[in-house]
C-alpha cells in the first residue's frame, strides 16, 4: 500500500488549533510541525509509528513533539479530539513548564526518555477525560476569535488542559522528579547554541560541575545523558529545516551541529526511521493546516 506524504502546518499567526475528527478506514501517513496531542473519544481504530502499532480505545492519549510522523489505520468510527499547539508557543508563553516537574515531563522530558523518539501515550480515565474535554471545547470556542484580544485565555486553557493530562500521567507513576536547575540550564544552553561543538567536558565546565555529575543527573531527569538530549533536540531542529526549506541536506546537517553528513545521516535515521532525503521526500510533497484534517 502506498502513501503519500503530507506535511500538516498551522497558518500564520495560529497558536493553537482544538477540534474533532471522525476517520474511517484509514487516516494516511503524515508528520507535523507543531506539537499534537490526539485524545480518542469514540470507535476503533490503530495508531502506526516508529514505536510500533497501537490498538485505540476511548480514552487513549497519544502526544507527539514536532516532526514525528504517524498514522492511523484499521479505523471504525474512530473520534479523535486533536489539540495542536506550536512549538514557538511552548518555547515562549510555556517556557516555565520546563522547570515544573509534572509539566516538564509531559512536554519536554517524557517523550525523549526511554527511548520513546519524540511520543508520549497514556490512557485517561472516564472523569478525567471529560475534564479534559471542558478544556478543549473553551480552546475550540476560541478558534475563530482574535488572538490579540484573546491571547491570555487561550494560554489558559491549554495550561488547564496540558495539567489535567499531566496529573494522569503522574499519577500512573510515569515522570520524573523535579528537575535540578544545572539540568535546566544545561538543556537552555544546548538549545541556544545547536550548532556549536559541543563537548561534556565544556558543558560540565560551564555549569561548575564535574562531568559525571551532570550525567547523572541528566540520566535522572531525562533518561538521556546530555549529549544523546543534544542529539534529539538536533534531529528535530533538521527534521524542520527538511520540510520548510529548500536548502540542501548536506547544509542542514551543517546548521544543527553536524558537519559530517555520513554522521548526520546515521543520527537522522536512527530517530525517525527514514533517511533524512526519504523523510523530505514523503512529508514535503503538500502542506495542510490541521483544520484540514
Amino acid at each position: 500500500m502506498t502513501h503519500t506524504g503530507t506535511l500538516l502546518h498551522f497558518v500564520e499567526g495560529t497558536l493553537v488549533h482544538a477540534g474533532p475528527h471522525v476517520h474511517e478506514n484509514s487516516h494516511p501517513l503524515h508528520t507535523h510541525s507543531f506539537f499534537e496531542i490526539a485524545l480518542i473519544t469514540g470507535g476503533e481504530g490503530v495508531h502506526h509509528s516508529l514505536a510500533g502499532r497501537q490498538q485505540l480505545e476511548p480514552g487513549d492519549l497519544i502526544l507527539l513533539r514536532p516532526g514525528v510522523w504517524h498514522q492511523y489505520d484499521e479505523c471504525r468510527g474512530l473520534q479523535v479530539y486533536n489539540c495542536c499547539f506550536s512549538a514557538d508557543l511552548v518555547q515562549r508563553e510555556l517556557a516555565w513548564t520546563r522547570e515544573d516537574p509534572l509539566l516538564g515531563y509531559l512536554l519536554w522530558t517524557g517523550p525523549f526518555s526511554a527511548q520513546r523518539r519524540g511520543m508520549l501515550t497514556a490512557h485517561l480515565e472516564p472523569g478525567t477525560m471529560k475534564e479534559g474535554l471542558q478544556h478543549l471545547e473553551e480552546l475550540r470556542r476560541l478558534r475563530n476569535q482574535s488572538l490579540s484580544r484573546h491571547r491570555g485565555d487561550v494560554v489558559g486553557w491549554l495550561s488547564l488542559y496540558l495539567s489535567c493530562l499531566a496529573r494522569t500521567v503522574a499519577e500512573h507513576g510515569d515522570r520524573g522528579e523535579q528537575t535540578h536547575p544545572a539540568v535546566l540550564d544545561a538543556m537552555r544552553m544546548m538549545e541556544a547554541d545547536p550548532a556549536r561543538q559541543w563537548m561534556l567536558t565544556d558543558l560540565a565546565h560551564a555549569l561548575h560541575l564535574a562531568p559525571g555529575y551532570l550525567v547523572r543527573l541528566f540520566k535522572s531527569a531525562t533518561g538521556l545523558p546530555p549529549m544523546a538530549y543534544l542529539s534529539r533536540h538536533r534531529v528535530e531542529l533538521a527534521a524542520d529545516q527538511l520540510l520548510h526549506t529548500d536548502l540542501p541536506i548536506n547544509r542542514i546537517g551543517e546548521s544543527v551541529g553536524w558537519p559530517d553528513q555520513n554522521y548526520f545521516a546515521r543520527r537522522f535515521k536512527s530517530h525517525y526511521g527514514l533517511s533524512a532525503s526519504a523523510y523530505r521526500q514523503r512529508f514535503n510533497a503538500r502542506k495542510l493546516s490541521p483544520s484540514a484534517r
